[in-house]
């Protein structure tokens, strides 16, 4: 079964699903996983952690670049239109408020994870590490980046990054467990 399809389209494969069809349902599954997953909050040390990033990397390397991204794209357009579907609501001042680069990391690292996973890079612990670590990067880029003009470097870097490092780096560790082992396991 192997080829140049992603994760999700190789488990899919078998049944007969107008891609159309199939695509629509994806993205709109994702995005309300996404939603849940922003409202659930795991606790953790130092401060709690939603799983939000998690699934990000999951959409990411299971749905490829294309529909990753617009799987967040959805996500971001259901928020600002007014849908709870984040941590604290929706509304379109929430995609200007403090936390909207993260929001818009999420959604360039979801394209990035997706193209590293269109080069087969979540088949492999490593590459998939790899391409993890750098899509965090880039969350953590915009999210403090866009953060420290409302706030101060300084006191973005402390609010916004150094709680959060430990929490990342287990969602990343989790994810490169799940995935390659799924490939693995569906032959893939």
């Amino acid at each position: 079964m192997k080829n140049n399809s992603t994760l999700i389209k190789n488990l899919l494969s078998d049944f007969r699903i107008n891609t159309y069809f199939q695509n629509i349902s994806l993205m709109l599954i994702g995005t309300l996983i996404l939603s849940f997953s922003s409202k659930v909050q795991v606790p953790f040390w130092p401060v709690p952690m939603t799983m939000q990033t998690f699934v990000v990397f999951i959409i990411g390397m299971t749905f490829g670049s294309k529909l990753a991204f617009f799987t967040l794209l959805l996500y971001l357009f259901e928020g600002a239109i007014g849908l709870p579907v984040f941590a604290k609501g929706g509304g379109l001042l929430y995609l200007t408020g403090p936390t909207a680069g993260y929001l818009y990391g999420m959604t360039i690292a979801a394209w990035l994870i997706g193209y590293f996973a269109d080069k087969k890079f979540n088949e492999s612990y490593y590459k998939s590490l790899i391409s993890l670590l750098f899509a965090t990067f880039i969350i953590f880029l915009i999210g403090v980046g866009y953060l420290g003009s409302i706030i101060g470097y300084e006191k973005a870097l402390s609010v916004g990054l150094y709680p959060f490092i430990l929490s990342e780096l287990f969602k990343i560790a989790l994810a490169v467990v799940i995935i390659p082992s799924i490939n693995k396991f569906f032959n893939i």
